[in-house]
């Protein structure tokens, strides 16, 4: 009898261990590279640090590590290489890519807007895309989606890169140079126009219509995630739409977050709330299910890029994004 029940202490506490140990295991997070364009603090990211901070991504088992790339660009050639299989890029980043060859695309898109503006010196009396010939103007990156739409705004306005002085001046330079009047003109993310107004600059901003038609920020991924890794590229979308979902109900509360998970803007609040409502007003705004690639835009896009030379080969637009970690009832509450 005392053998039986030894056995059956035995067996339950191997029993036991195993469920724990099994738990452990189901528990353990998935650690995830994530390539940002440019430094994970910085407000444009606000997303994506806003849902670490409040545990969207623990949530979904990941365990996000984000990294700062050389712009767009530069994070798709990363996660083509296999260096990543997650990263975030302007949504015509793929268009510039595939061309060459590089497996990515878009799977969520942060707004219906276009990210990128060009912000001028009030002082200096530009109206239009076309008073910047001649100009001095910063943008990032030569690697950064934003200096291909602003390339695509110049063509529109029927200029070339060559009618105008494009610096490359890295994130902080990009605003900090034309605040410095060493550029009359800076095209770049909502985050830097706060900033350069912060520094006293009076700031003029070219009307968004003539504005090349260019998308908000988006994930990207590799094809080989999409196909082999569904649930971490599932989990990571879903995630980060709850951060941005954050900023759009009250951005307010989401610069308090975003401060707290990044203390170098404890204080700078109010600032954060300015650089948010930019953001809700001209990229987040009027996107029927948040998230969701609109092939349309996107193809009106690709047409451009190919018709004005700026890719030399004409990716398929299936190959540029794929919908379907979007189209669920969790994604368009």
């Amino acid at each position: 009898m005392f053998k039986s029940v030894f056995q059956r202490f035995s067996q339950a506490s191997a029993l036991a261990l195993s469920l724990g140990m099994a738990f452990a295991a189901q528990a353990q997070p998935t650690d995830v590279t994530y390539l940002l364009p440019a430094p994970p603090n910085l407000p444009a990211f606000a997303p994506w640090i806003i849902a670490k901070e409040k545990g969207y991504y623990a949530a979904q088992d990941l365990n996000m590590n984000f990294i700062a790339a050389k712009g767009g660009v530069d994070v798709a050639k990363q996660i083509g290489a296999g260096n990543a299989m997650l990263g975030g890029a302007i949504g015509d980043t793929p268009i510039v890519v595939r061309a060459n060859g590089i497996p990515v695309r878009a799977v969520a898109i942060l707004g219906a807007g276009g990210v990128t503006m060009i912000a001028t010196n009030a002082a200096d009396n530009i109206n239009s895309v076309a008073d910047l010939k001649g100009k001095t103007m910063t943008v990032m990156s030569y690697s950064d989606t934003t200096y291909y739409a602003l390339l695509a705004t110049l063509r529109k306005a029927g200029l070339s890169k060559t009618d105008v002085n494009i610096q490359a001046a890295g994130p902080a330079g990009v605003w900090q140079l034309f605040t410095a009047n060493k550029a009359q003109a800076m095209a770049g993310v909502p985050d830097w126009v706060v900033q350069a107004q912060e520094a006293g600059l009076k700031v003029k901003l070219i009307p968004q219509e003539q504005i090349f038609e260019s998308t908000a920020q988006s994930i990207i991924a590799s094809d080989d995630a999409i196909k082999n890794h569904p649930q971490i590229v599932r989990g990571t979308v879903q995630a980060t739409l709850q951060g941005m979902r954050d900023i759009i109900q009250d951005p307010r509360a989401a610069a308090v977050t975003f401060a707290k998970a990044v203390p170098a803007y404890t204080g700078k609040e109010d600032e954060l709330e300015k650089i948010f409502k930019l953001y809700v007003e001209h990229v987040y705004a009027n996107q029927p299910v948040l998230g969701r690639i609109d092939p349309a835009r996107l193809e009106a896009v690709r047409q451009f890029y190919v018709s004005e030379g700026i890719v030399t080969r004409e990716p398929k637009l299936d190959e540029l994004y794929t919908n379907q970690f979007i189209d669920s009832p969790t994604a368009a509450q």
